[in-house]
């Protein structure tokens, strides 16, 4: 795909004057409604990825613009130096929604993930016992939680990690999705288990069943806490309202973000009950931004939404469609289909084309897709697309594919 003249010139600007710590594909998107975008030459594009699962909603649903419009009149911020009037519902309805006591609200996936280490870290100390700067949190090869220093310590992810040194300690990696070595890694120093139910990043590699039902039982075994980050796999995504839904798992801090903020506004937050958030005291934690009545009236008209199930029913109806779309692929250009709700990783056979070529090639049929780890391509769609959306996802890797 060429960029046409218009297109360049803002691209041209990106090059000069941005950091260049993202590789995107050279579509300049202007507008945006439902499951579809706009280019600034008017090119319409179904957008597959969804701002990998930040759109759930799709772009501008009319429910949140209208959340937003209103509170926009009103109130945007007052640090929470003083109260406002939108984050005590919000946090009610939140902690409802989980099934949680407490809710602890940031601004970013990566600050959310933070405080849960936080958290965790303080209570190992404070209630488990653990002498300070004592206790190792356990996470999981092939990770994403974030990129500040503290979660590319344990990252194993090279492009991420490499030079950001000396890293944080007291975290030790494991092989995602085996039972075994978390078993023989966990000790009494084990201050939580940290794990994505689905890792997004990684091309939404699912665990074998019955793995999150495992960690949890070894948790409370251990006295370890049970960190689930479910900031892309949450919220519907997965045609639950949490991915650790689908094994009647219930970690002990869940971690939110992307969705939260209804693809408006960056809304994180953790959700835990007494007997944890406790170790949380005034001055012990915060931000600015946090809980801030703009975000937290969005974040409140998400929670209301999913609290009617219409989403995840949505979102596993259409993931039926499109897995059974994608599964006719293999053979012809796919190698491997994995996909849990409206989430699918496709692996490309790499001796045909990169996954980069086939988003491009996508790209000119009229969706937009996006590459990770090579030859793998990631789909999210909003959970508002159609089902005419969903086969038309199909039928461009399809013909991209045979091109």
């Amino acid at each position: 795909m060429i960029p046409s003249a218009h297109a360049s010139e803002f691209i041209d600007l990106e090059t000069r004057h941005a950091a260049n710590n993202y590789s995107p594909l050279d579509i300049v998107i202007r507008k945006g409604e439902g499951a579809w975008v706009e280019d600034v030459d008017g090119r319409r594009y179904l957008d597959a990825l969804a701002g990998y699962s930040a759109l759930n909603f799709g772009h501008g649903h009319p429910r949140l613009i209208a959340a937003a419009e209103r509170q926009l009149r009103n109130l945007t911020l007052t640090s929470r130096a003083f109260r406002s009037d939108q984050l005590g519902p919000f946090v009610r309805d939140l902690a409802a929604l989980t099934g949680k006591e407490f809710i602890l609200p940031m601004n970013s996936g990566a600050e959310a993930v933070e405080t849960s280490i936080k958290v965790a870290r303080r209570w190992g100390h404070r209630v488990k016992g653990l002498p300070e700067d004592w206790g190792t949190i356990i996470v999981m090869g092939g990770n994403f939680h974030g990129r500040t220093t503290t979660i590319v310590s344990f990252s194993t992810d090279k492009v991420a990690r490499d030079g950001y040194g000396p890293y944080t300690p007291g975290f030790l990696v494991i092989p995602y999705g085996d039972i075994d070595a978390l078993r023989a890694a966990m000790t009494d120093e084990t201050i939580a288990v940290l794990l994505e139910p689905i890792q997004g990043e990684g091309g939404v590699v699912i665990p074998p069943e019955g793995f999150l039902r495992d960690v949890r039982a070894l948790c409370t075994e251990r006295t370890a806490l049970m960190i689930a980050d479910e900031i892309q796999s949450g919220l519907a995504r997965t045609g639950r309202t949490f991915a650790c839904d689908h094994e009647d798992v219930v970690p002990d801090i869940y971690v939110m973000g992307k969705a939260l903020g209804g693809g408006i506004i960056p809304l994180s937050a953790i959700a835990a009950n007494s007997d944890i958030m406790s170790v949380i005291t005034p001055g012990s934690h915060g931000s600015t931004f946090g809980g801030n009545p703009f975000a937290t009236a969005i974040g409140r008209e998400v929670v209301a939404m999913l609290a009617t199930g219409e989403f995840q029913e949505r979102a596993t109806r259409l993931g039926a469609i499109l897995t059974s779309e994608l599964r006719s692929l293999v053979g012809h250009g796919v190698l491997e289909v994995r996909s849990r709700g409206l989430w699918a990783g496709v692996d490309i056979d790499p001796a045909m084309m990169s996954g980069k070529e086939l988003c491009y090639r996508m790209a000119d049929r009229g969706v937009l897709a996006k590459d990770t780890h090579g030859s793998t391509i990631r789909l999210a769609p909003p959970i508002v697309a159609s089902e005419d959306d969903i086969a038309l996802i199909a039928s461009s890797i399809r013909e991209s594919l045979t091109a």
